[in-house]
């Protein structure tokens, strides 16, 4: 197999299009910044965007070193936004250091993304074991087989550790691993992006003042 040249500096440079939103501002958004998410929200998902729920979300160790990685929002209420995922992985470890974080929606399709940033807590143990409970039993079983984030020999030693509690949970009911639920972030700052023609984009954002209500303010794009 020929391995690939690679693009040059001056190719990666170029690589660039325009938008084409159309503008939002201030009077067309809700009051609710919750309210406005799910109207974007709505609107990916009956488009049938794949992966509509993906989300980045970043966190930070004790020391200020921030790492990223794709989740799927799997909830979203007055308290905040629901993702799902192993106690013992790096972004797990790092929450419990520095439970500030931030996520990001993107949807190049409606050339529109939503940031949010805010404080996560952990879920409370019977709503991650109803969650759980839904997934597909594969999903569980490869709950158990995962130690998230740990080092592992090889791709063996995994499909390995799936078949041991696929026979050991044969007959029966997966059962909730304790390292393994989710968390809730809880915004403390919304910001609304919408494309727009000559990197003119609009940037809504919505933060809480002193006296716990929600103020919009445009930021330059």
């Amino acid at each position: 197999m020929s391995k690939s040249k690679g693009l040059t500096r001056e190719e990666v440079e170029k690589l660039r299009r325009d938008y084409k939103g159309k503008g939002i501002e201030k009077e067309s958004v809700y009051d609710d910044p919750l309210k406005q998410f799910e109207e974007w929200f709505q609107v990916a998902v009956e488009s049938d965007l794949i992966d509509s729920n993906a989300m980045t979300l970043a966190t930070a160790d004790a020391q200020g070193r921030p790492s990223s990685r794709v989740v799927l929002l799997k909830g979203y209420d007055e308290r905040g936004f629901v993702f799902y995922t192993n106690y013992k992985s790096r972004k797990s470890e790092e929450l419990d250091k520095n439970p500030h974080a931030s996520m990001c929606f993107y949807w190049k399709e409606f050339e529109r993304q939503i940031r949010i940033r805010g404080q996560v807590e952990r879920l409370p143990y019977e709503e991650s074991k109803s969650y759980f409970d839904t997934r597909p039993r594969d999903s569980q079983i490869g709950a158990w087989a995962s130690i998230q984030s740990d080092v592992v020999k090889n791709r063996a030693e995994l499909e390995s550790n799936y078949k041991k509690y696929k026979e050991q949970f044969e007959g029966q009911k997966v059962p909730l691993p304790e390292f393994w639920g989710g968390y809730v972030l809880k915004p403390a700052v919304y910001e609304f992006w919408q494309g727009r023609p000559s990197r003119m984009h609009d940037r809504l954002e919505y933060i809480k003042n002193e006296d716990g209500q929600w103020e919009i303010r445009r930021l330059s794009p």
